[in-house]
């Protein structure tokens, strides 16, 4: 029996599954799924929500099958070395089948290889440099769309939605960062818009007072950051308003953070837009289940950053569980059918299947807005799953 409706049936299934589901073999082979994340470090409140719902995923899946698989955490700091160091635990290790993440594309860069050599599969549900797949990654899936996609995205919102046509763009140096704020810089110019001015900073600057005032100046409407540090979001924020501008921000999925952001910038987000790679859960119908266990294990202030997590680790479970029905567990066996994922709907409210390269099929962005301290969706932006969707079998 398969799991491709899990997500929309499990807590009905869940007596009946670990009836009728054993696993095919007796336990003696141990199974362990990796995760690399950002679980401290400037990121570490993205990392600690991707790694709980990973966790949700493996309890899931362990009480719906009785099998035993243990999820096995390699912090990465959200720093390529730190990574190939991490990657290299988890590799090997001869009983990890499929690893989740890394979470930055940077990291994925820069470990990509690794896990080809070693026929590993790993699923990054927030990685999105559009080069990671067009390369000799292999062994590499994502289960969120990329920068070709959100970068036009971007700045079609900033400039048709918001009518804004001056804008200035920061990035700061990461892979991430620089090649969306590239998708969406060509993007508006395109569109019709001018680009004021581009600046790189580095994800350790703590002060942008003066890059500010300088952005106020020039004639520039809106600021483009998509940053992977959301407190630095926050302090670009709060500097807008300590000096009187009005400048619209608009980050991307680093900045959607409700703590380090939102919180952190003391009421100065109010109104600042921030595009995600994935829907906001608790408007997917058929993912209530799940999203209400998530709150009730861990917390109410989950952003978009952790189902895409769920969902890569499931695919990476369900993987295992089919090449083990076919009686060859093998990493190679376990490639071949996350390669050969086909799920009818996933916690993201739309199925899961992968095209050759490894990127998820049929993904959107979606874009929020900072109101009354939460983020918002904005309708007229966004391409939401049809309800239809989001309930069907």
């Amino acid at each position: 029996m398969k799991f491709r409706k899990l997500m929309m049936v499990l807590p009905v299934f869940l007596v009946v599954l670990s009836i009728v589901i054993a696993p095919t073999f007796a336990q003696s082979p141990v199974i362990k799924v990796g995760i690399l994340g950002p679980f401290t470090g400037p990121a570490a409140s993205v990392g600690t929500e991707q790694l709980n719902w990973a966790k949700l995923a493996v309890s899931d899946f362990n009480d719906a099958t009785g099998w035993t698989v243990e999820l096995v955490e390699a912090d990465t700091q959200l720093d390529p070395a730190i990574a190939v160091t991490a990657s290299e635990s988890l590799i090997a290790d001869a009983d990890v089948y499929g690893v989740v993440g890394p979470a930055g594309s940077q990291e994925v860069a820069a470990v990509g290889q690794m896990f080809a050599d070693a026929s590993l599969a790993h699923i990054s549900g927030s990685a999105t440099d559009p080069s990671l797949t067009q390369g000799d990654f292999n062994t590499f899936f994502r289960t969120v769309p990329t920068d070709a996609v959100q970068g036009p995205s971007d700045a079609n919102f900033i400039y048709n939605v918001l009518g804004l046509t001056k804008l200035y763009v920061i990035d700061d140096q990461s892979s991430y960062s620089a090649g969306l704020a590239d998708q969406a810089e060509e993007a508006f110019i395109a569109a019709g818009g001018e680009i004021i001015g581009r600046e790189s900073v580095t994800q350790d600057d703590g002060d942008f007072s003066s890059l500010v005032t300088a952005i106020d100046a020039s004639g520039a409407e809106a600021i483009f950051f998509p940053g992977q540090i959301a407190s630095q979001g926050a302090l670009v924020a709060r500097q807008i308003v300590e000096q009187g501008s009005d400048l619209v921000l608009v980050g991307a999925d680093g900045f959607q953070n409700i703590d380090d952001f939102i919180i952190g910038s003391a009421g100065a987000a109010e109104g600042a837009y921030v595009s995600s790679f994935a829907p906001d859960v608790r408007g997917v119908a058929s993912s209530a289940e799940i999203m209400n266990r998530y709150i009730e294990q861990y917390d109410d202030k989950f952003t978009s950053f952790g189902p895409p997590t769920y969902a890569a680790t499931l695919v990476i479970l369900e993987a295992i569980q089919r090449a083990s029905d076919a009686g060859s567990l093998s990493r190679e066996a376990v490639l071949a059918e996350v390669a050969a994922t086909d799920q009818e709907l996933s916690v993201l409210g739309i199925p899961i299947a992968f095209d050759e390269n490894g990127d998820v099929l049929g993904a959107s962005f979606y874009m929020f807005q900072v109101v009354d301290g939460a983020f918002v969706l904005v309708p007229s932006a966004t391409a939401m799953p049809e309800p239809e969707a989001t309930e069907e079998g």
